[in-house]
């Protein structure tokens, strides 16, 4: 990318707002770094069920004592939490890791673990690390049994748990990044325990208060400035951005004071909250009971105390008297659902009520549906609660809450800021450069949502896709797959939906055009067409699908093995075919102006003629009406 883009002034639109990055005096290091945003790859036999993810706030022994847009990849549709890419050593090792404001250490498993499962990527290698240090036992970490080595010991309440040493070395945001390598501080996985030994993600990246946090480490070194931003994408959508260092906030957005001398954990001052526009009957202090109201992007759903939670819920069904209450997705659980309300998430505002969070300084943001339902998988067109009891008097707010919003941590201020916007547009806007910004989204229902698509870069397109084509015919591309098992034939029609919800299309969009084997690998040609009411696939949908394919973003499920993408293109629409189609009334209208001249003239003829009849002996020569042609269609 041009240095001009990373320049000091760098700025992006989102909506009608301009958010700029903080212009105090930085360092050549602290320029922003942009990263594209891609929807990370659930295993595809995970569903997300209530119980999957129901990740709690860490509770730790103790606290550890410019700018940079990250990619995130998301998994809070099926796995509860989104990732970034993080590279460690010399030689790199990449590892993708959940973004977690609730915790402060940073950690990836190590070659040497003793009880680690399978992720997404291989385990550090600390021996093939050139750069790579142990860090040595000192009175600021706690130290191992030998007393020779920092150790950290991490432990959630879902009962799961990380523990292992403590190490130093070059970390980095990928060759996409212009943020300097720096020296931090990060764990060595040797034991990880419930769902942090099942996950996909390799480990989780510490964004939250405490001496070894990425955020503070970066910060002494002086290369961000004290604050940093989340943006998760809506439902069924994904992508999102995380900002490294201070913007200068849209000017509405809403902000809430957050106590750094509380806990270690991110804080707001939650006061009331409104369903359908009536306060919930509740005493306020039940918001500020232990850590308080916490925000925590390690959350999928978010939890109340007991009594609010009853409030809310009985709030809720009294809202919608119309919809079905029906049983939840796991029978180990008992889930607050409803059936009736459709599919299209955009509708969900007219079923289900608006819900405000009210802050103590009588600032409040909008929660829409998406933000506390989540899909039924079993049943279409319903949804259940996302928001459930907390046996902890805190109020805890996960990642579901805050879909489709822009949350600035501002550190340096104590305070943290919330602005309604699309987070998938803002997550493609910082991917293409070109591309136009996103529009805020509906704030209250009845308002219409304006998107707009952002232009195909022409550094993202094949050779015979010129920039500005209106719309694209077809997308195909090549694929080898190997198989672990050659006994095992891959099941296409599974693969059909992976690949769909990969691309973030509809089943019926991909289609399995040519296949062929030998022995346990699959030669397969795949078709991306538009959907059944379109004419072609959208500047957004192509978009999106090309820097999935030339990312090579896709990753499949263990059961399907490896595999490598060959070739891809792009068919544009043809342009005199898309003129035709865009301007077909028109030339209807045209063909049906002409046939009515052509009647008039052969009618005002045939009077004329038979006048003259009247007057004259002789019959006139006949006379042939030309047919008119239509002119040439403009190329």
């Amino acid at each position: 990318m041009s240095s001009l883009l990373f320049c000091f002034f760098f700025f992006f639109f989102v909506g009608n707002n301009l958010i700029t990055v903080n212009s105090s005096p930085v360092k050549n290091d602290q320029r922003p770094l942009i990263l594209p945003l891609h929807l990370s790859s659930p295993d595809s036999t995970v569903h997300r069920q209530a119980d999957d993810r129901r990740r709690h706030l860490q509770q730790s022994k103790r606290p550890e004592k410019p700018n940079a847009h990250m990619r995130l990849y998301d998994d809070l549709l099926s796995n509860g939490y989104y990732t970034t890419r993080l590279f460690i050593g010399t030689p790199p090792q990449q590892f993708a890791l959940i973004v977690d404001t609730g915790s402060t250490v940073t950690y990836v498993p190590c070659s040497n673990c003793q009880r680690c499962g399978n992720h997404q990527d291989p385990r550090f290698q600390p021996e093939m690390s050139s750069t790579y240090q142990s860090l040595k036992c000192n009175p600021d970490c706690t130290c191992d049994s030998d007393r020779k080595l920092c150790i950290y010991d991490r432990r959630y309440a879902e009962m799961s748990s990380s523990s292992g040493v403590l190490g130093e070395d070059i970390v980095s945001f990928g060759n996409e990044s212009e943020l300097v390598p720096q020296r931090a501080v990060f764990g060595c996985e040797n034991v990880e325990t419930g769902d942090l030994y099942t996950q996909r993600a390799d480990g989780i990246i510490g964004l939250g208060r405490g001496q070894i946090s990425i955020v503070d480490q970066l910060v002494d070194k002086g290369v961000i400035s004290n604050s940093f931003s989340l943006c998760y994408g809506g439902m069924d959508v994904g992508g999102g951005a995380m900002v490294l260092g201070a913007i200068t906030p849209p000017p509405d957005m809403v902000f809430s004071s957050s106590d750094p001398n509380r806990s270690p954990y991110y804080n707001i001052e939650l006061k009331e909250i409104h369903v359908a526009g009536t306060p919930l009957k509740l005493n306020p202090k039940i918001f500020d009971e232990r850590h308080g109201t916490v925000l925590d992007s390690g959350t999928t759903y978010a939890y109340l105390p007991r009594q609010a939670f009853a409030a809310f819920k009985d709030a809720i069904i009294k809202a919608i008297p119309s919809l079905k209450r029906i049983h939840g997705p796991d029978p180990n659980y008992e889930d607050i659902c409803f059936s009736g309300a459709g599919r299209d998430v955009i509708e969900l505002s007219k079923k289900f009520p608006e819900v405000d969070m009210v802050f103590s300084n009588g600032q409040k943001i909008l929660l829409s549906p998406e933000n506390y339902l989540f899909r039924h998988i079993k049943v279409s067109g319903a949804y259940c609660l996302g928001i459930f009891e907390n046996a902890d008097p805190s109020t805890l707010l996960g990642g579901i809450v805050v879909r489709n919003t822009l949350v600035t941590y501002d550190r340096e201020d104590g305070k943290i800021g919330f602005w309604k916007t699309n987070c998938s547009e803002l997550s493609r806007r910082l991917q293409v450069p070109s591309a136009p910004a996103p529009s805020p989204l509906v704030t209250r229902s009845g308002h219409t949502n304006v998107e707009t698509s952002p232009t195909l870069s022409p550094d993202v397109l094949p050779s015979n896709v010129l920039p500005g084509e209106f719309q694209i015919r077809f997308i195909t591309f090549d694929m080898s797959i190997s198989m672990n098992n050659s006994d095992v034939r891959p099941n296409f029609t599974e693969l059909v939906a992976f690949i769909a919800h990969e691309l973030e299309i509809h089943d019926s969009q991909v289609h399995l055009l040519n296949l062929s084997s030998k022995g346990s690998n699959y030669f397969v040609k795949w078709g991306i067409f538009p959907a059944d009411s379109a004419n072609g696939i959208s500047n957004t949908t192509a978009l999106n699908i090309i820097l999935h394919l030339r990312e090579h973003h896709m990753q499949f499920p263990e059961k399907f093995g490896s595999y490598q993408l060959l070739r891809w293109n792009v068919e544009p629409q043809n342009k005199q075919q898309t003129w035709w189609r865009q301007h077909i009334v028109a030339v209807a209208f045209g063909i049906v102006f002409t046939v009515l001249l052509t009647v008039s003239i052969i009618g005002v003829w045939s009077f004329w003629r038979k006048r003259q009849e009247e007057f004259k002996s002789y019959k006139p020569v006949g006379a042939v009406v030309p047919e008119q042609e239509l002119q040439p269609l403009e190329s």
